[in-house]
């Protein structure tokens, strides 16, 4: 693959610098990890904190506290450009980064800015975002059962939470409980809870399909006491907190599936010609040209919606966020990318016949962990009741 020349979109160089830097040290430093985290699920720690020596990490962060000061679309396109040569430790990154980190950079206060944000930057932390509970998944907010009460100085959460990636491995979490149950899901913070916070444990690893490698667990919060002083902005708007950050990593999540659909791409070209059948390369019958056409018109239709509405949210204001316009853009750039990557994907695995089949080629992986991007952060049919009820709100006012 040539690496995306940014400034055909209209992006300054500085941008393309970033990508190329990510770009380069994932094909050289994590993609020869991927086999070995997909067989074994393993999780290769060492390589994750490595990251912030090579200044992939922490790169939302102000200077002052140990980060690159630059902004999330630089985070969206390491996230791309990771996601292309390893998209497991890519998911890590997101969890970590995005879904914890600059959720923090965007609501935490200065002294809990000062405790956690240098520890990201520089790999000694690695975050999760506690949000999603075994009865709270579409309707986090007004199912949530994880329950937080004041006591002294600590607030004392009970609860469980599911599918938490990064959870059997993270060291600080961010999460969310209820705080007023009369309000709910006004009645909602969040908390910066430490994976050594007496009362908090993994139940369980999951075991999944695709994402191999990147550790997802179930979380529970047993008397947990957190300081007081972890609380995140304003006791019961934690709902702030957590739909600002959901239009951002529904953005950063299209640049994921954007990374991971155009390695699937360039591998199935690839093999269209080399593969030889009737004693020519399979790529010369048109059959397979049409599903390569296909690809590439999905994967550019996919790229121009979510480049576009990158730039959207560089300058989302804190406390923004979960109505109007980045809302439903944010929503309808997850919804086209989800759906176009799994086009892509399976049209990858129809072009490898056989071999795509197999378990152990590369386009396997990237098939089974493709799924996920229309079910997380939001599945598809939450993001079509986002739009729709955004458009409705336009056309009724």
């Amino acid at each position: 693959m040539t690496i995306p020349a940014l400034g055909a979109f209209g992006f300054a160089e500085d941008y393309q610098a970033v990508y190329d830097l990510a770009y380069r040290y994932a094909r050289e430093e994590l993609h020869p990890l991927c086999a070995r985290m997909d067989n074994e699920d393993w999780f290769p720690e060492e390589a994750f904190r490595a990251l912030g020596e090579q200044g992939l990490l922490g790169v939302t962060v102000p200077t002052e506290y140990g980060g690159a000061g630059l902004d999330v679309l630089a985070q969206c396109f390491i996230c791309e450009a990771v996601s292309y040569w390893n998209h497991t430790l890519s998911a890590g990154m997101l969890a970590s980064d995005n879904l914890c980190l600059h959720n923090l950079v965007r609501n935490a206060n200065a002294e809990q800015k000062r405790s956690y944000l240098p520890g990201f930057c520089d790999g000694s932390v690695i975050g999760a975002l506690g949000m999603t509970e075994p009865g709270a998944g579409s309707d986090a907010l007004g199912s949530m059962a994880t329950t937080a009460r004041r006591e002294g100085d600590d607030y004392v959460l009970n609860g469980r939470k599911l599918f938490i990636t990064n959870g059997p491995v993270a060291d600080v979490l961010l999460v969310y409980a209820k705080t007023d149950l009369e309000k709910k899901q006004h009645g909602i913070s969040a908390f910066i809870v430490e994976k050594d916070y007496p009362g908090f444990s993994v139940a369980q690893k999951l075991d999944k399909m695709g994402w191999r490698g990147s550790p997802t667990g179930e979380l529970v919060f047993d008397e947990c006491r957190v300081p007081a002083g972890n609380l995140v902005g304003e006791e019961n708007r934690g709902n702030v907190v957590m739909m600002s950050g959901l239009d951002i990593e529904r953005v950063i999540g299209a640049f994921f599936s954007l990374g991971m659909a155009q390695r699937a791409f360039d591998l199935a070209v690839e093999y269209a010609t080399q593969r030889k059948q009737f004693g020519r390369a399979i790529g010369e019958f048109q059959m397979i040209q049409a599903l390569i056409a296909d690809m590439y018109t999905e994967l550019e239709t996919v790229r121009a919606l979510t480049y576009q509405v990158g730039r959207e949210i560089v300058d989302l204001p804190e406390g923004e966020g979960g109505r109007g316009a980045v809302h439903k853009r944010s929503a309808a750039a997850l919804l086209a990318s989800g759906r176009g990557a799994m086009r892509v994907l399976d049209n990858a695995v129809q072009i490898h016949g056989g071999m795509g089949f197999m378990r152990e080629t590369e386009v396997n992986r990237l098939y089974r962990s493709g799924k996920v991007m229309e079910i997380a952060a939001g599945s598809n049919q939450v993001r079509q009741m986002i739009i729709a009820g955004e458009l409705l709100k336009e056309y009724a006012a």
